[in-house]
């Protein structure tokens, strides 16, 4: 059970360091110094994305790659998969307005709560609830980390949430720190049903997801870098149509795409 939730419970204990530094000098820690700490870890989300998705896909492809001329398409057919997911995936993210959901749900609860100062308890509790669980890492992390044993998506989700909690506690209050427990039973649900589902699926259709997962990394580490905001959240959804549209092809002509069952 350690291997499914050790990213969980690292996630946990970062916040709960990050918010006992906010409550005792999180006023003293100059933003300069708070900025290039996100650049240093949106730098390692980058390698990060690179290594779940340009080399998790030639990993994948030279895995199950089939002998003789079905060969020579299969790494191309691979791609026309990851590139169908993420345009379709997006796309229903985009109509299913996930991301516009998500800030008007912060938004309602900033509103609901939010008094003068903006510290009492039920708004930070609430607040950082909404900000550590809902993202493109903590659903990346859950799944990696469910699915394959590797929390290193989440290792590097603890250390964004460690230094946003500082800053969270510093503003908003002890509440933040009450939010260690949403953490701890939202993300090692996801991590135990990603356990229970990847049995389910073929190999194939896990990697591919992991490959998938790598993109959407990379737009995050671009939004960390202050780059360029893409709404993730509605890139979500591709996750799940990368196995979907796996089992359609194998449906179609059993055998072209999972070579290894």
């Amino acid at each position: 059970m350690w291997n499914i939730l050790n990213g969980t419970i690292i996630n946990a204990l970062a916040v709960a360091g990050g918010c006992a530094v906010g409550l005792l000098a999180g006023h003293r820690l100059p933003e300069r110094i708070q900025r290039i700490i996100l650049d240093v870890l949106g730098l390692i989300t980058i390698t990060l994305g690179i290594d779940a998705g340009v080399l998790g896909m030639s990993t994948m492809v030279q895995t199950n790659m089939p002998a003789g001329d079905a060969g020579k398409t299969y790494g191309a057919m691979l791609g026309l998969v990851m590139v169908a997911s993420l345009i379709i995936g997006s796309i229903a993210g985009t109509l299913m307005r996930w991301h516009e959901g998500i800030e008007r749900l912060g938004e309602k609860i900033h509103e609901r709560f939010a008094t003068g100062d903006g510290k009492t308890f039920a708004e930070g509790f609430l607040t950082a609830s909404v900000i550590f669980c809902v993202g493109p890492l903590t659903m990346l992390g859950c799944l990696k980390n469910g699915a394959a044993g590797d929390p290193s998506y989440l290792y590097i989700k603890s250390l964004l949430d460690g230094f946003c909690s500082i800053a969270l506690t510093a503003s908003l209050g002890v509440g933040v720190a009450f939010s260690i427990l949403t953490v701890v039973v939202f993300q090692g649900g996801l991590a135990v049903t990603a356990y229970y589902c990847a049995d389910q699926l073929p190999q194939l259709s896990v990697d591919m997801m992991n490959v998938v997962g790598g993109v959407l990394l990379l737009a995050t580490a671009l939004m960390i870098l202050d780059i360029k905001r893409i709404p993730v959240a509605n890139m979500l959804p591709a996750i799940f149509v990368a196995p979907a549209l796996i089992w359609i092809v194998e449906q179609i002509k059993p055998g072209l795409l999972i070579t290894n069952p």
